[in-house]
């Protein structure tokens, strides 16, 4: 079985001798410093509640905010790649998060900081609207590589938000944090805006019609039975990663680890295992298809629950546990992507309505998992991402 998706739904690319060289590494990178700063405050909440006065546990409710935010991003302003030009789109989306960071800087206090976060997220969906791009440009057959490697980028960001972003707070302070973020948000955003190529929308975008993207998903989701085996199953995986990683911060700084923020902010060097994963994801996606290589990415994230649990207390477990969660997560990604892509003529609009779950279970696992924690403890959190696993596999399991 080479592809899960009928052939008469591709598009044809365009000629790849048409895409600079410079072209998808660009990408990549932009995709990478937006996609940090969804996860911006993850590694930061001890700093910020201990900034504010409050307990760590009072704050983790930030990084829902922020996945929620992202989430109304994809909903509003991602489906418009169908139907306005991407580059003018690009270049605003991307002012406006710079100005959001910069205000999230300036917050006197945890309600500012989650308004402006909130705000900052809804805008930084650029690597939703450039992915869809990719796809379109690259060739049939390395259609799968192509978007992995974005995939990879926007991994590698999320890393870079951990790592960085905990050894920045822990030396400058968690605002000089998002400072950073706003400089190269603006930088980076920008350049991409000018190098985009020139296009015809799809779609019509008058007035009337210019948000109907927002409209058409839950049909456009229905109609496609890969389309929604790819939402249901991505929000299940992305959950189960959500509630372990946005959580693991208040692990690795409280009993029995009792780390700085910058030495747990060190642990994101293990997410690095999907910058690697995504290229060999897209090249397996490619030769045998979708299906397989989701089944996979579930079998190995259901593995990794109960090694997170023992990492409770045994350090080597968690080391294990994170590789096994950021591969099953890209992998999935990268197949359930690449299906959304390729199974509708409005690829924009199924990406968002693919995202867009997948982020909606993220953020309801990372909420949960933020409740789990303060009731049971780190074995609740690990509850909380083995139930989201078997909701996204049992959901899609039956229908055909």
């Amino acid at each position: 079985m080479q592809s899960t998706t009928p052939a008469h739904r591709l598009r044809t690319p365009a000629p790849e001798t048409k895409t600079s060289r410079l072209f998808l590494p660009l990408i990549a990178l932009c995709s990478a410093v937006t996609a940090a700063n969804i996860y911006l405050a993850a590694p930061l909440l001890s700093i910020i509640a201990r900034d504010f006065g409050t307990a760590p546990s009072a704050v983790a409710w930030i990084a829902s905010v922020a996945q929620f935010g992202y989430a109304a991003g994809l909903l509003f302003f991602a489906p418009l790649g169908d139907r306005v030009s991407r580059r003018p789109l690009v270049a605003v989306l991307s002012l406006a998060t710079t100005a959001a960071l910069a205000v999230a800087a300036a917050a006197p206090g945890t309600s500012a900081l989650a308004a402006a976060v909130l705000v900052a997220s809804a805008a930084t969906v650029v690597p939703q609207l450039l992915v869809p791009l990719v796809a379109e440009r690259a060739p049939a057959d390395r259609r799968a590589r192509h978007v992995a490697a974005v995939i990879a980028g926007l991994f590698t960001g999320i890393v870079a938000a951990r790592v960085l972003g905990g050894l920045a707070g822990q030396a400058f302070g968690w605002r000089w944090v998002f400072v950073g973020a706003a400089v190269l948000t603006a930088v980076l955003g920008l350049l991409t805006a000018a190098v985009l190529p020139a296009e015809r929308p799809r779609r019509a975008g008058g007035p009337g019609g210019l948000f109907s993207g927002l409209t058409e998903m839950p049909g456009l989701v229905r109609r496609s039975p890969d389309l929604w085996r790819a939402c249901v199953r991505q929000a299940g995986m992305y959950g189960a990663w959500s509630a372990l990683w946005t959580s693991l911060a208040l692990l690795l700084t409280g009993k029995p680890y009792a780390l700085s923020t910058a030495t747990a902010g060190l642990f994101g060097l293990f997410g690095l295992a999907a910058s690697v994963v995504a290229p060999l994801a897209g090249g397996l996606v490619d030769r045998f298809g979708a299906a397989k290589v989701v089944r996979s990415a579930y079998l190995l994230a259901a593995l990794s629950v109960p090694l997170f649990w023992l990492g409770g207390h045994m350090m080597a477990a968690l080391f294990v546990a994170a590789v096994a969660i950021h591969a099953a997560l890209v992998a999935s990604h990268v197949a359930n992507q690449t299906l959304a892509l390729t199974t509708t003529a409005s690829p924009a609009t199924a990406n968002s309505a693919y995202v867009v779950a997948g982020f909606t279970g993220g953020a309801t696992a990372s909420a949960l998992a933020g409740f789990a924690f303060g009731q049971w403890g780190w074995g609740g959190v690990c509850a909380v991402a083995g139930v989201w696993l078997v909701l996204g596999w049992g959901f899609t399991a039956g229908r055909r």
